[in-house]
């Protein structure tokens, strides 16, 4: 069993909500910080039912479930990992352990840069890194088609080329915008547009300027940096994105099993293993 503690942060541009679950008894461990963005702290949920013997720190990004944005806030990577940072200073517990997910592993990625006191190790699983990929241009225009879709189309329509484009695998073609798109109803996706533009993904993380990690600092960064990847999927962009940041890192990825969600199950993925995901991410963490 643990206690959790729920905080709110004001933030420029947002009010932020966050999570901290303590063990019933005092732990050795450092303190382990989970995020993905735009996935909440409900996402994982099934991970870190697995690591109560130390406290673990869970948010909601900017824009995501409980954290709001101001009228005149704004989303854009560079501020999400300035959230990270004001979590962590705001629970008190000084260095932690870090694990991102998706894009919240990529904007760590700014937050160590800036705060590396706050971080011993990151753990970045499949950071969606576009901007280092080879086919950098072609991803960033795929984004930009998908949020102009949703904006003329709706969720339904917009949600099913954001799955289209994570299942690709390999470099994206010259030719994949003159693909036809594809069928919303495919995917148990709504046809009809109810007219809303607040979802986090397709209305603010992908409509933000495209995220660049500053490659030199991380190299000469004191933080330890793990690149990981997904055991499936191979060839997907988020895939790529892991193992481009461990190319430029000059390291190997480490592989954890399931896919990019592999910290649990879902009804598109009902063979991922959150106990096996954990284990894993434990052995890295015991590694340091």
């Amino acid at each position: 069993m643990t206690k959790v503690t729920t905080g709110t942060i004001e933030a420029p541009g947002a009010v932020l909500t966050y999570d901290v679950h303590e063990p019933e008894t005092p732990s050795e461990h450092r303190p382990l910080f989970v995020f993905g963005s735009p996935m909440a702290a409900s996402g994982f949920e099934q991970l870190i039912r697995h690591f109560t013997d130390r406290t673990v720190i869970t948010y909601d990004p900017r824009g995501a479930e409980r954290s709001t944005l101001t009228p005149d806030g704004t989303v854009t990577g560079e501020l999400h990992g300035e959230d990270m940072h004001r979590v962590v200073e705001a629970s008190g517990l000084g260095l932690v352990d870090a694990f991102g997910s998706s894009g919240g592993a990529a904007f760590a990625l700014h937050w160590i840069v800036r705060h590396p006191g706050d971080v011993h190790t990151l753990v970045a699983h499949e950071p969606p890194l576009s901007t280092i990929l080879e086919d950098r241009e072609m991803a960033l225009r795929v984004s930009d088609d998908i949020v102009a879709t949703y904006q003329r189309e709706g969720y339904g329509p917009a949600m099913a080329k954001f799955i289209q484009l994570v299942m690709h695998t390999g470099p994206l073609p010259d030719d994949y915008l003159d693909r036809p798109a594809p069928d919303p109803a495919a995917f148990g996706l709504p046809t009809e547009d109810d007219g809303s533009r607040d979802d986090a993904l397709l209305s603010r993380n992908l409509a933000m300027p495209p995220f660049e990690p500053d490659l030199d600092a991380l190299r000469a960064s004191s933080v330890r940096i793990v690149p990981a990847t997904g055991a499936e999927w191979e060839g997907t962009l988020a895939r790529r994105g892991g193992e481009a940041l461990a190319a430029e890192l000059g390291v190997e990825p480490e592989v954890f099993p399931g896919d990019h969600g592999g910290f649990a199950v879902s009804p598109m993925s009902p063979d991922n293993d959150p106990a096996a995901f954990a284990a894993k991410l434990r052995e890295i963490l015991d590694d340091a």
